[in-house]
Parts: structure tokens; C-alpha cells; sequence
């Protein structure tokens, strides 16, 4: 007697056409139609499973197929409408299952004898609504075998996709990937996306296939953008190197000079740098102590492979502009309050760190500690600043 047991489809890479043959759309169309005929609404299908970079791909009326030709075109649709989809903009319920979480890095890093501190700077900065800290699987895997922090990224096939997708002409764009370098967050509109890799209609467009590729971050909640980790960042200053943005990795690599100059309290010569980031990165918008903490962090680039960077620190009497903490094995280097004003003074700035007492609210801080008054005159369009050494128990 004949037995109806229907069929469980498992599909992994299903988009990889839409990656390794992204020109040839009328062969995209022809495995959309089958993946259609075969799965949609069909008695035999108990599950289909599908797995892949890009979320199903969407398309307007000039993409319908000739087997839908006579129906009314769906803009935006799928043909594959009949999935439940859980992608890097909203996994959902399976967030956890995206990477790492947390606790299974910090297991891992027992185990392996890791320091748990630099694999988050490194692999740590995906977020989702249920799950804060996701870490990147590949590389922290890389990392726990090979005993070593560096960069795993660009071993994979998607690293000269990077490249290209940055540096397309899309009005908004290089101001993005140049604001996201500097540490900000960018808001985007991630629905216009028709989930391939070569129709794009704006710049956020293209972002939005950055956080598929996962070389940006996503916070569903605000809807913003940002660059994750360490590694992620490398990335981008390694893909944007000759590709006709000399003047923000010109101020990439002064960087050192300028923390260099900080760390020897030498005043001048850090107005100076900073002076250079802001020109060598105009492209950034100035003219507030918000924009200026942008071009500050920046031109302190290279300060990520030392400490942690925190922008508004609360201190109980206000918030620190920027702080950086230097992570426990860099404790030889001194911590560092920049505070900003704009149009006033740098001996105002290092008086408001003093009357706020933003030390105290890092009291549990036994190191050196640097206060850095920066202040930006708009008339004649100079920096200032001031250095001097905080009063603390030495580690």
C-alpha cells in the first residue's frame, strides 16, 4: 500500500548564482521559476530550507518571468513568497544562531587560553534585539586555533566585493564609510534593497548589502548602520587604499604621529594633527562638538589597538566627550579625557574636566591619566589645545 510521506528540501547557498553570476539575469530568472514551481504551494513539500548570503531576491515588473507575463506585475515581490525569511537586518527569533553569543566566546577563550578583552575588540559587535553581543564564527574560530588575533576576514570570497561596493559613485556614500570609520552610526533605509548584488538605486542600497555580507553592523531598533570590530574596520581602510581616498588614509596612518605627540604632551603638534585630520576629512560635516568628536576619532585611529574608545562617558556631572581606557595589556600606556569645545577655549575645556570631575568617574582607574582640552575656532579656523597629567596612583 502506497504511503504519502512528503519531502523535507534542504538548500544550502541558494543565492549562489545571484553571487558567482550576477550579469546573467536571464539565468537568475530561470532558477527562480523552478525554485517556484518545485517548492510553492506543492502537497509533496512538508519543509523547504534555504540558506544564503542575500535575503530572497525581490523584483519589479521588468523582471518578471515569462511564465508570469500574463498576471500583474508585483513591484518589490518575490517569487518566492511563500518563506518565512530570517536575515542579518532581523535573524529574529535565531539572532543567537547568527554567531558566537557571548558566554560561548568567553568558554572558548578558557579553554584556548585567550584573552577574552581583545577576541571581543577583535570579533565582538553585531547586535540584534534579543541578543547584545554576537561575534563573528569564522574568525573567532580562526583565532581560538591559530592562538593569534589578526585579521580573518579577507580570506574569504567577498573581500574584493568590499572594494568595489565602496567605491561606487552613489551620491552619500564615501561620506558614509568615512563617517562609519570615524565610529558613527548612520541611519538607512534598508527596503529598497532588491536583494542582488548589481541593481542598486541609492547608496543605501549598497550598505544594506554590506550588512548581508556582513561588514557592517545593524541595529534593527534604530535602524542604523556601523562598522562592528577591529576587524571589520581594517577591512575597510584596506579596501579603500588606492582606490582614490589618499586623504583618509593619509590620516589613518598620521595617526600614530598624533597619539604619539598626545602621549608626550606636546600640545602644539597635536593641534596640529588634528588640524590635518580635519582637512584631509572634510568630507565630514563641522560645525558642532559632535562633529568634531568624529574627526577626532579618526585622526585617533590608531589609538584602537591600545584602548577602548568611549564617546559621551557619564560622569554623574555630565558626559566626557571621549575617553580612552587603555585595555589591560596596554595598562603602560596612560589613559586619556579629550574634552571639545567649539568656539571658546582648550583651557576651558580642561577647566569643565576639573569642575565635573570626569577623573572621579574613573576612580576604579589606577593608571596615568592625560586630560586633552581641544577647542576649534571657527573664525580663523585653527585648533587648540591643552595637556596636562592628572593627579593618580600609578598601576
Amino acid at each position: 500500500m502506497a504511503v504519502n510521506v512528503p519531502f523535507v528540501f534542504i538548500i544550502d547557498e541558494w543565492d549562489c548564482i545571484f553571487r558567482e553570476s550576477r550579469e546573467n539575469k536571464d539565468a537568475q530568472k530561470i532558477y527562480l521559476d523552478f525554485l517556484r514551481k518545485l517548492l510553492k504551494d506543492k502537497r509533496y513539500v512538508a519543509l523547504a530550507y534555504m540558506t544564503g548570503i542575500l535575503p530572497i531576491k525581490k523584483y519589479g515588473s521588468q523582471e518578471v518571468n515569462s511564465a508570469e507575463s500574463g498576471r500583474e506585475p508585483r513591484l518589490g515581490g518575490s517569487a518566492l513568497n511563500m518563506f518565512d525569511e530570517f536575515s542579518m537586518t532581523n535573524p529574529k527569533q535565531l539572532a543567537e544562531f547568527v554567531g558566537f553569543t557571548e558566554s560561548e566566546v568567553k568558554e572558548l577563550c578558557d579553554r584556548y587560553g585567550m584573552d577574552f578583552e581583545e577576541t571581543r575588540r577583535w570579533y565582538d559587535g553585531y547586535r540584534f534585539e534579543n541578543v547584545e553581543h554576537v561575534y563573528s564564527p569564522r574568525s573567532v574560530v580562526s583565532a581560538m586555533l591559530s592562538r593569534s588575533f589578526d585579521n580573518y576576514w579577507n580570506q574569504t570570497e567577498t573581500f574584493e566585493a568590499l572594494r568595489d561596493y565602496i567605491v561606487m559613485n552613489y551620491a552619500g556614500l564615501k561620506d558614509t564609510v568615512i563617517g562609519l570609520l570615524a565610529g558613527e552610526h548612520k541611519k538607512i533605509e534598508t527596503g529598497s534593497f532588491s536583494n542582488d548584488m548589481t541593481m542598486f538605486s541609492t547608496a543605501d542600497d549598497v550598505l544594506t548589502l554590506l550588512i548581508h555580507l556582513g561588514y557592517l553592523g545593524y541595529d534593527f531598533s534604530t535602524k542604523e548602520v556601523f562598522i562592528p570590530n577591529s576587524e571589520i574596520a581594517s577591512e575597510f581602510v584596506a579596501a579603500i587604499q588606492g582606490a582614490g581616498w589618499d586623504t583618509v588614509i593619509n590620516a589613518v596612518k598620521k595617526s600614530d604621529n598624533l597619539l604619539k605627540a598626545t602621549w608626550d604632551k606636546n600640545a602644539e603638534a597635536v593641534a596640529e594633527g588634528i588640524e590635518e585630520a580635519h582637512f584631509e576629512t572634510s568630507i565630514l560635516k563641522y560645525n558642532d562638538e559632535n562633529s568634531l568628536a568624529s574627526v577626532i576619532s579618526l585622526a585617533y585611529y590608531s589609538a584602537r589597538a591600545y584602548y577602548t574608545e568611549i564617546r559621551e562617558l557619564p560622569t554623574g556631572k555630565g558626559y566626557a566627550d571621549v575617553v580612552y581606557l587603555p585595555r589591560k595589556n596596554h595598562m603602560d600606556k596612560p589613559a586619556m579625557i579629550i574634552e571639545l569645545k567649539w568656539d571658546k577655549s582648550a583651557e576651558g575645556a580642561i577647566a569643565q574636566i576639573k569642575d565635573k570631575k570626569y577623573v572621579k568617574a574613573l576612580e576604579e582607574y589606577k593608571g596615568n591619566m592625560l586630560l586633552v582640552g581641544v577647542n576649534y575656532d571657527k573664525e580663523n579656523k585653527k585648533h587648540q589645545c591643552v595637556i596636562e597629567e592628572a593627579a593618580g596612583d600609578p598601576a
